[in-house]
């Protein structure tokens, strides 16, 4: 399951091997203010292009709900069905209600932290999949899965209940990301997608009684590095889980299509009996040059503590620099037009496309040209072409990989 912050991402997810995609729309998801999130008419178009493809669609409605809100969850819900949306990730019981009263399929969200078999056997009479805690082990996790068969426990739909954990991306550092810290600060609720992020800053920790201040070796003391499991993926899939999910709609459409790649590849090298360490050695080379925090392997393996990044920002190896925007497409030639409008490009350039229909587009540059001559490089301000097998759109934006 790939997250989707834009139409971008979106597409991204969908050509990268995506079963599924999740998403907000404009308000009461858990990243109402850090993700662009889409709007209620965009519902069609999004539930038309995962069908087309054969991924289902998930809407996010997993904050914390007050009596102010009761309609606006029912008009998202409605508005879900009427498109076709596949199902709702709920977390409050209003919204849980009201959606299984439509009909809606129903999935309950990790806000609720769910950590044991009877909390599995509440929910399902209402939903069909259920997000674990994250601060289960793998051991507990497969319990749980294993409790599922041997009990039959069924969902609404009369299906065995399937078992989400998250798999990679940005992890909080309170239980199941149901944190205050914000909202004591700024006034701004984490759990009701506002969150500040107070705990990816620096912190001084000092003694009030005599003004010391202690000395803290590693200076982001609250802020997790990323969640991976790629490297233990083997063990994860041995647990009966069903669903994989990556953590990310505010990260940009080229994390969106390289971690949704890379886990779907691992995924399938597994089942064709060809998960290697060396294959995982390249895999967490690609997964390095897009945004991370470092990676831990979280509460699976047994850890009591944390892993605590020592940097504020992101640890890729690499970094996009904006160069210019789509013009034209030429099909029968497979030829791609744009201008440049800073920086230069270069054959031999790795280089990034992305756009709402377009999604990602990651290629090297074999060959330029400039005023109908083919030329080694293309400067600022010039329009030049260049061999690409996939259409473009304009007004497409293209961007050069350098190292970071």
């Amino acid at each position: 399951m790939a997250p989707a912050g834009s139409f971008e991402s979106l597409q991204a997810a969908i050509d990268n091997g995506a079963d599924s995609v999740y998403f907000g729309v404009e308000q009461l998801n858990m990243r109402a203010k850090s993700s662009i999130n889409f709007t209620l008419d965009d519902l069609p178009e999004i539930a038309a292009r995962c069908q087309q493809a054969g991924v289902k669609t998930y809407l996010t409605l997993n904050t914390i709900i007050y009596d102010h809100d009761l309609s606006i969850i029912k008009t998202l819900v409605n508005r879900a069905k009427e498109a076709g949306i596949d199902a709702i990730i709920a977390s409050d019981q209003a919204v849980i209600n009201y959606a299984f009263s439509q009909g809606v399929e129903v999935h309950i969200s990790t806000q609720l932290n769910i950590t044991n078999i009877e909390t599995v056997k509440f929910y399902s009479h209402f939903a069909d999949v259920m997000v674990l805690s994250r601060e289960l082990s793998l051991r507990q996790v497969k319990q749980i899965c294993d409790a599922i068969k041997r009990e039959d426990i069924r969902g609404p739909k009369g299906e065995l209940i399937k078992i989400e954990i998250f798999g990679h991306g940005a992890l909080c550092m309170a239980v199941s990301g149901k944190c205050y810290l914000s909202l004591h600060t700024q006034n701004s609720s984490a759990n009701r997608g506002a969150c500040v992020q107070n705990c990816r800053r620096t912190y001084k920790v000092i003694d009030l009684e005599d003004g010391h201040e202690l000395e803290i070796d590693n200076e982001y003391i609250m802020s997790p590095k990323d969640l991976c499991t790629l490297d233990f993926l083997d063990q994860v899939i041995d647990t009966g889980v069903q669903v994989l999910k990556i953590e990310g709609r505010a990260r940009a459409p080229e994390y969106v299509a390289t971690v949704t790649r890379t886990y779907s590849e691992a995924i399938e090298a597994y089942y064709a009996g060809d998960y290697t360490a060396e294959k995982v050695a390249q895999w967490m080379g690609e997964l390095e040059k897009v945004y991370n925090r470092g990676f831990w392997s979280g509460y699976y393996l047994g850890q009591k503590l944390g892993e605590w990044t020592d940097s504020p920002g992101s640890r890729a190896t690499r970094k996009k620099i904006y160069l210019g925007k789509g013009i034209h497409y030429f099909p029968k030639q497979q030829v791609a037009h744009f201008r440049l409008e800073s920086q230069s490009v270069a054959v031999g350039d790795e280089i990034l496309i992305t756009g709402p229909t377009t999604g990602v587009i990651e290629t090297r540059i074999e060959s330029l040209r400039v005023d109908d001559a083919e030329v080694k490089e293309a400067r600022r301000g010039q329009e030049f072409t260049m061999p690409l097998a996939k259409k473009i759109r304009p007004s497409d934006k293209i961007y050069k990989y350098v190292p970071a």
